[in-house]
């Protein structure tokens, strides 16, 4: 009888085969489970057994031939075809030495097993080379190595895999895998924020808690009437938006995308709205004028064709903005920055400038008439 492909014992076969295995267990130490003979074929019934056959007995591991295993012939030292089996996070995969050191040669996968007993690999009770990854995500990359397919079954998390095998070093699988993550991902939404979804948003935030909205579309959206107090609309769009009667007091419209929206009526008081682009918008009869004395900014901003009539805006910012073809007749712009505006072709009929910064602005084509204070020469250089 032969145990761990050592021959250690010769012992006479009677009984049946329990009593056998259990003969064997006393002879050789160990918990024998399973009988086989020569060449390798599994004895289940004692009548099987001839006179001279040499038999081994295991505890469960799979049946290796001491002749070839403990010999290997001249030349064939570290051959690659040989069976492995590895236990990866305690499940356990059995392979060829070839499958894993062929396909990806320059891997930590084929340094281990390239050479035996190289490496120094841990093996447990049973045998088996011990590595301690995830088995989940360890199978793909192995049939990955067997057949060069990427296959993942469903369920499993294709970050996971691209984990393991940046682990292992399996440079043309991860290629593969960043393309398959990329093409899971779900196509970015760009719809734009309906009202429905915004009040929802709105309600489920605490008053005192700081509403950012940079960069969002609410493109077309009716935003009308609501609170929008603060808010933060950096670089948002809100181009075509109906924000009529709103309260977007002290709101950030920074570089927001005003062009074509309805803001008539709007509490526009101490709102920031500097190099945003207003082009086309209707903001009349809006407030700009804050009684704390906080001024509306609108620096740099883009009010092409603007209509702002008979909007209060005592004290605006308008410095350097284009206001080319707006329309702010009696609009009330007592104190206002305008220097360096662009007031090309603006209807300006009607308006309180009493005090308003003129200096540099461009007033060709402009119209003035009917003014409720006379325009000083030392306003107007241009």
């Amino acid at each position: 009888i032969c145990s761990n492909l050592v021959c250690l014992q010769v012992v006479a076969v009677y009984g049946t085969l329990s009593d056998l295995l259990s003969v064997a267990s006393s002879k050789l130490g160990i918990k024998a489970t399973s009988v086989y003979n020569g060449k390798g074929g599994l004895i289940d019934d004692i009548a099987l057994i001839r006179d001279d056959d040499v038999l081994f007995v295991c505890e469960g591991e799979p049946f290796i031939d001491p002749q070839t295993d403990s010999k290997p012939p001249e030349g064939l030292s570290g051959s690659h075809t040989d069976w492995l089996t590895l236990n990866v996070g305690g499940r356990y995969f059995t392979t060829t030495r070839s499958t894993l050191v062929n396909k990806e040669p320059d891997s930590m996968l084929a340094h281990m097993f390239k050479d035996k007993g190289v490496w120094g690999n841990k093996q447990d009770h049973r045998g088996a080379f011990l590595i301690d990854r995830s088995p989940e995500y360890f199978e793909p990359i192995l049939n990955y190595l067997r057949h060069g397919q990427l296959i993942v079954n469903d369920g499993i998390n294709l970050l996971g895999v691209l984990e393991e095998a940046r682990f292992f070093g399996i440079d043309s699988l991860i290629e593969h895998l960043e393309v398959a993550i990329k093409n899971s991902q779900p196509p970015e939404d760009h719809s734009p924020i309906s009202r429905k979804e915004f009040v929802r948003f709105l309600l489920a935030t605490p008053t005192k808690s700081e509403l950012r909205c940079q960069g969002l579309n609410f493109s077309g959206a009716d935003l009308s009437r609501l609170d929008l107090r603060y808010i933060n609309f950096k670089m948002a769009n809100l181009s075509r938006c109906n924000l009529a009667h709103a309260n977007l007091c002290c709101a950030n419209l920074e570089r927001a995308d005003l062009s074509g929206s309805v803001l008539d009526c709007a509490n526009l008081q101490g709102v920031k709205m500097l190099c945003s682009n207003a082009e086309g918008a209707s903001l009349k009869l809006c407030n700009f004028e804050d009684p704390s004395g906080l001024k509306a900014n609108l620096e740099g901003a883009n009010l092409k064709g603007v209509d702002m009539e008979g909007s209060q805006m005592t004290g605006i910012n308008l410095r350097v903005a284009t206001l080319k073809n707006a329309k702010l007749k009696n609009c009330n712009l007592r104190g206002a920055t305008l220097a360096g505006t662009d007031l090309e072709n603006c209807d300006l009929s009607g308006c309180d400038l009493q005090e308003a910064n003129l200096r540099g602005s461009n007033v060709k084509g402009a119209i003035f008439e009917e003014m409720l204070t006379p325009l000083h020469m030392s306003q107007s250089v241009r």
